[in-house]
C-alpha cells in the first residue's frame, strides 16, 4: 500500500487539527480519516493512544475546541479517532478502587488483570509498597510476548517515561512511585525489587521517547538516584549500541537501525500551552512519527504504546484549557499515525486510562466559547435568561462553561470569586482538593484496523490485553 509522505501528512494532520482558517462550511462535519473495513488477516503492527485522563467530558470539550481553534463553531466538529466504525465504553475501576488510577488501569490493559490502585504488573495478591508481597504474583506483559514473538516495542509518552501509564508497558512494581532506586523506602532496598528506571534501560526496547531524565542520573549529572555519578543512559548505549537523544534534533539525528532513547525534560516535558517556538523538545506528534518511523522497518511488526501524559495534568490543576490543549496534540498525533499505517495492517487504538471530574454545564448558545462564560441563546435560554448576557448564578455572578466537582479552584467560604477564562484559566470547583481528582464513569475505546470487530458494547478495561493478542493472532 503506498503511503503518504511525511510532508504531506503533517500538512493534512495541521489543516485538521491546527489553528488554520476551516475550508468547510461551519455545519458541515469535519472528517479526518474514512472508516476502512476490518481485515480478516491479524494485525502487523498495533499502536495502543492512551489519552491520560481523557474521559467522554474531556473529548467533547477537546472537539469543540479544537473545531473553534479553526474558526468553527465547534460542535460540529469531529476528532480522527470518532471516525472509527467500532467503538466501546470501558469500565475503568481497579480490583479494590472504585474510582481508579493510573497505575492500576494502564496495567489492565497491558496484562489482562485487573490489579490494586497503585500496582504495576502484578495481580492483587500483592501488596502496594510491599516488595517481597509481588513474588508469586506477576502477570504477564503483552509487551513481553510481542518480542518473544519476534515485534518491535516502543513507548512514547510526553510525562516520565517512568510515570504509571508508560511504566504499565515494560515494568513491574508494587509501587508506582518507584521511578528511580531514591523513591524506594529504605526499608524495601536489597529485597529484590529494581527501580523503573532501571527496569527500562533493561527492557529491550526499539523506541522509548518520553520526559524524567532525573530517574536515570545521580546527583552528579542533575538526576536523583542514590549514587551521584549514576548514569543508566550512558551504561544502555555502551550495552546495546543505542542512541541517547535530549533534543529534538537528537532524536531527528538519530541512525536508523538502532535503538533510540530519549529524554527530553528532568520531569514531564512542557505543557503544550507553554511551549515556546524556543523549544528543544519534540512534541507528542513528533514523537510518534518518530517512533512509528524506526518501528515500521521491522519484519515481524512492532507493539507502541503513545500517552499524552498531560491531559491529565491540566485537570488535576484545575486548568481546562491546559488539558485540551494537551488532547488536541494528541488527535493531531492520532491523525498523524492515521495517515502513516496501513489500515489493513495495523490496529489503532484510543482510549483513556480514567476520566476526570470534569464537567459541561449551564446552557450556553452554539457556538459559545469552550473556555469562556456560559451566554445562553439569543432570545433566552432554558433558565429563562434573555440571552443578551452571561447567564448569572444565584450570587449574581456568571459561571464558565466548564468546571470540576474538585479541586483547588474550590469556592472559597467568603463566597465566589469572578471566574476566570481563557486557557491559562483556573476553573472553579465545588469540593476543595489540593489536586482535582479522577472521574470514575466508564471511557471511551475507539478502534480501527484488523481486530477491531473485537471492541464492541461495555468492556472491563482488562479485556483491552485481549482485544490486543486476538488482533496478533495469538488468541481465539
Amino acid at each position: 500500500m503506498m503511503f503518504r509522505s511525511f510532508c504531506l501528512a503533517t500538512c493534512a494532520a495541521t489543516l485538521a487539527l491546527g489553528g488554520c482558517t476551516a475550508t468547510v462550511a461551519r455545519d458541515a462535519p469535519q472528517t479526518a480519516a474514512a472508516p476502512v473495513a476490518v481485515s480478516e488477516q491479524p494485525a502487523k503492527n498495533v499502536i495502543l493512544f492512551i489519552g491520560d485522563g481523557m474521559g467522554i467530558s474531556t473529548v467533547t470539550a477537546a472537539r469543540i475546541y479544537a473545531g473553534q481553534k479553526q474558526g468553527q463553531t465547534g460542535e460540529e466538529y469531529v476528532l480522527p479517532f470518532e471516525n472509527f466504525d467500532h467503538v466501546a465504553l470501558v469500565k475503568t475501576y481497579n480490583s479494590n478502587a472504585q474510582v481508579p488510577d493510573s497505575a492500576g488501569t494502564a496495567s489492565a490493559m497491558n496484562t489482562g488483570v485487573k490489579t490494586n490502585i497503585g500496582m504495576l504488573g502484578y495481580g492483587p495478591g500483592a501488596t502496594l509498597g510491599d516488595c517481597a508481597s509481588g513474588k508469586g504474583n506477576e502477570v504477564p506483559l503483552v509487551s513481553e510476548e510481542a518480542r518473544d514473538k519476534g515485534k518491535a516495542l516502543g513507548i512514547v509518552s510526553t510525562a516520565r517515561i517512568t510515570h504509571a501509564t508508560p511504566a504499565a508497558v515494560y515494568a513491574r512494581s508494587v509501587s508506582r512511585n518507584w521511578e528511580g532506586d531514591s523513591e524506594i523506602p529504605e526499608d524495601q532496598r536489597g529485597l529484590g525489587c529494581m527501580d523503573i528506571a532501571r527496569q527500562l534501560v533493561e527492557t529491550p526496547f526499539d523506541v522509548a521517547l518520553g520526559g524524567g531524565s532525573a530517574a536515570f542520573f545521580g546527583e552528579g549529572k542533575g538526576g536523583r538516584r542514590l549514587e551521584a555519578g549514576a548514569d543508566l543512559p550512558g551504561e544502555w548505549t555502551a550495552k546495546t549500541g543505542g542512541t541517547f537523544a535530549t533534543s529534538m534534533d537528537e532524536m531527528t539525528a538519530a541512525p536508523a537501525g538502532k535503538p533510540l532513547l530519549g529524554l527530553f525534560s528532568p520531569s514531564h516535558m512542557t505543557f503544550t500551552a507553554d511551549r515556546t517556538p524556543e523549544s528543544t523538545e519534540p512534541t507528542l506528534t513528533d514523537m510518534t512519527a518518530a517512533a512509528v518511523g524506526r518501528l515500521r522497518g521491522d519484519p515481524q511488526g512492532y507493539y507502541l504504546m503513545v500517552e499524552s501524559g498531560r491531559i491529565d495534568h491540566g485537570h488535576h490543576a484545575g486548568q481546562a484549557g491546559y488539558a485540551l490543549e494537551e488532547a488536541v496534540e494528541f488527535a493531531r498525533a492520532i491523525q498523524w499515525a492515521i495517515d502513516n499505517t496501513d489500515p489493513e495492517e495495523t490496529l489503532i487504538l484510543v482510549t483513556a486510562d480514567h476520566s476526570h471530574v470534569f464537567t459541561m454545564a449551564g446552557y450556553p448558545r452554539r457556538g459559545n466559547d469552550i473556555l469562556g462564560l456560559v451566554v445562553p441563546p439569543a432570545g433566552g435560554g432554558e433558565d429563562g435568561d434573555t440571552g443578551e448576557g452571561p447567564s448569572l448564578a444565584a450570587d449574581g455572578k456568571p459561571y464558565t462553561t466548564l468546571g470540576y466537582g474538585n479541586g483547588p479552584g474550590a469556592i472559597k467560604p467568603g463566597g465566589r470569586e469572578m471566574p476566570e477564562t481563557g486557557v491559562a484559566a483556573h476553573q472553579q470547583a465545588a469540593i476543595p482538593t489540593g489536586s482535582e481528582t479522577h472521574g470514575g464513569e466508564d471511557v471511551a475505546l475507539y478502534a480501527n484496523g484488523p481486530g477491531a470487530q473485537n471492541v464492541r458494547g461495555v468492556m472491563e478495561q482488562n479485556l483491552i490485553y485481549d482485544v490486543i493478542r486476538k488482533a496478533f493472532g495469538w488468541a481465539d
